[in-house]
């Protein structure tokens, strides 16, 4: 594929670790850079500290990536960063929907703000896990998403960096169907556990998408800063030696989570800008 600029890329990151020490920040930043170097294009971004500041972007940008966060995405229910939160995706939607507007605006959703976009589209029960989900899982697709654009070059299951207390579970079909929205992927399958799994991901509408895992998570830059002494030691006092250990060879596996780094969103991007006729396929 090569690249055509005609205009400037304006990218939105809404910021929602609230302060928090984080790699997801970093790993998106590096994913813009390696994108626009890639197609020779004029990519800026802004940054927007959603829940410290209140501060949402406006509907000049042309793509929207919105970043996990600590924390409960019940708890934020009726707080004033939340409304706000939920007010900007009714603007997108609107502008979106609006026949007159013939430059859409496109939206991701990682983690955090992928369960309060399910709860603002009601997609289903977003709700606490019995325990915390942390490492390195298969993802595993619904029969008829292969032909979704952000997967594709991803193998099934494909491998994501889960890291969370809540989930999304028991799905409203009829309530998706009528709003277009379809769900994409479930968390590793396991009949022989009575429990439903979780969804990990949702294309709530043409425009708007977003998984429950981290595809920005960077397997070189993750498998550094997990086997740093602070790190490694709040790793095996949670979770247990093996499951840092496990993390690390997944990181260190090509077919893993480099793969679903080099995928994902560079796809949702590419998706973005070539439609806005910035890029050749």
């Amino acid at each position: 594929m090569s690249g055509v600029n005609a205009k400037h890329v304006r990218v939105a990151i809404l910021d929602l670790y609230h302060g928090f020490p984080n790699q997801g920040m970093r790993c998106l930043r590096e994913i813009l850079n390696q994108f626009a170097d890639t197609y020779h294009l004029h990519l800026e971004w802004d940054e927007f500290d959603v829940r410290g500041k209140t501060d949402l972007p406006d509907l000049s940008y042309d793509i929207y990536i919105s970043s996990g966060g600590p924390g409960s995405p019940l708890e934020s229910k009726g707080t004033e960063w939340e409304n706000k939160f939920f007010s900007w995706i009714t603007s997108v939607k609107e502008w979106n929907d609006n026949p007159l507007q013939e430059q859409k605006k496109h939206v991701f959703f990682i983690c955090h703000s992928f369960q309060l976009a399910c709860r603002y589209f009601e997609i289903g029960n977003v709700c606490e896990r019995k325990s915390t989900a942390f490492g390195v899982f298969p993802v595993h697709l619904i029969n008829g998403s292969d032909n979704e654009i952000i997967f594709n070059g991803l193998r099934d299951p494909f491998y994501g960096v889960d890291s969370r207390d809540y989930q999304v579970v028991e799905p409203n079909h009829k309530h998706l169907k009528e709003i277009g929205a379809k769900l994409l992927c479930i968390e590793k399958d396991r009949p022989h556990v009575a429990l439903e799994r979780a969804v990990m991901a949702i294309r709530f509408n043409e425009y708007m998408i977003g998984t429950q895992f981290h595809p920005e998570a960077d397997a070189i830059g993750m498998s550094m800063y997990l086997q740093t002494e602070e790190k490694k030691k709040t790793v095996v006092d949670n979770h247990g030696y093996e499951k840092w250990k496990s993390m690390i060879e997944h990181l260190n596996d090509p077919d893993k989570i480099l793969l679903t780094y080099s995928h994902i969103i560079p796809n949702f991007l590419h998706q973005s800008v070539l439609y806005m006729n910035l890029v050749a396929v």
